[in-house]
């Protein structure tokens, strides 16, 4: 049986900044309509932070039993290292998924009914990301999904809920938080080139190459600098993004300088510093703004 430690392993808390970040940012955007709820901000948080737990453990259940982790680079993988079974995972997954959906229907019910449907989206789009027949995470779509569920839906949603509407600010917060996730699965699934390769699992890395996937990490980095100068227009005090970009440097720096394999286990890690840097910076500015 997996140990304690092991199943947090598993949970891949590394890629938590991936579910903290949209909901800092959607709430800054919501302070700054004045609108900033912080009980629907807690119910927010617990729906990203379950939702992203429930897509770790399905991704380790479905690419365990297809044979994708049987030769590992990154972190550990219960399944695939054989230190958890098939149904143990799964059954955490869906336990996961599950707290997420409470927490969203709770929502759902207190600001507007469809967001239940959108809810609906995001279970779906993180069981069948690597699950089902044909996973989408094997077609190359699975940035596309990033981007939506933890940039939009996640900053767009968490503003919503708390100022019962949105604004271009939300849609530019959403955009930089959506491009550091993106960023943070571009590194991911880099590393995982050779093995993705081997197994059929054609990520949008595969499909690139490696020189244009690095290309394509540098422009996503980019990206949420961009949305900083362009949020200048609503406050001056956007521009303490600014504070994560020596942040994102760095994380660049493994890619840039051909990394490989675990030497690019940094670009992850401070990809998902540089994104939450930069979304405390923006919201604090937002709603100071």
């Amino acid at each position: 049986m997996a140990s304690v430690a092991e199943w947090i392993e598993g949970a891949r808390p590394r890629t938590l900044p991936n579910a903290i970040a949209p909901v800092i940012a959607g709430t800054g955007a919501a302070a700054g309509l004045s609108g900033a709820v912080w009980w629907k901000a807690l119910l927010a948080l617990v729906v990203s932070l379950a939702l992203i737990i429930g897509v770790n453990y399905a991704n380790d259940y479905s690419d365990g039993i297809r044979g994708t982790d049987d030769v590992r680079v990154g972190p550990v993988r219960l399944v695939g290292a054989r230190l958890a079974s098939p149904t143990a995972v799964r059954n955490a997954a869906i336990a996961a998924l599950t707290v997420a959906a409470a927490a969203g229907l709770a929502l759902a019910i207190t600001s507007a009914w469809w967001l239940v449907l959108i809810g609906a989206g995001c279970l779906a789009g993180a069981w069948f990301y690597t699950g089902g027949r044909n996973p989408y995470g094997y077609a190359g779509f699975g940035e596309v999904a990033v981007f939506v569920f933890f940039g939009l839906v996640g900053v767009l949603g968490t503003q919503f809920v708390q100022a019962e509407r949105v604004d271009w600010t939300g849609v530019a917060s959403a955009v930089g938080v959506g491009s550091f996730s993106c960023a943070v699965l571009v590194a991911n699934n880099l590393r995982d080139i050779p093995t993705d390769s081997a197994t059929g699992k054609y990520t949008l890395a595969v499909r690139l190459g490696d020189a244009r996937t690095r290309t394509l990490q540098l422009a996503l980095l980019i990206a949420p600098f961009v949305m900083t100068l362009l949020l200048v227009i609503r406050t001056p005090w956007a521009l303490a993004g600014l504070v994560a970009a020596p942040l994102a440097w760095r994380a660049n720096a493994p890619v840039r300088r051909d990394g490989h394999g675990l030497e690019l286990i940094g670009a992850l890690r401070d990809t998902g510093l540089a994104m939450m840097v930069w979304a405390v910076a923006t919201a604090l500015a937002l709603g100071l703004g």
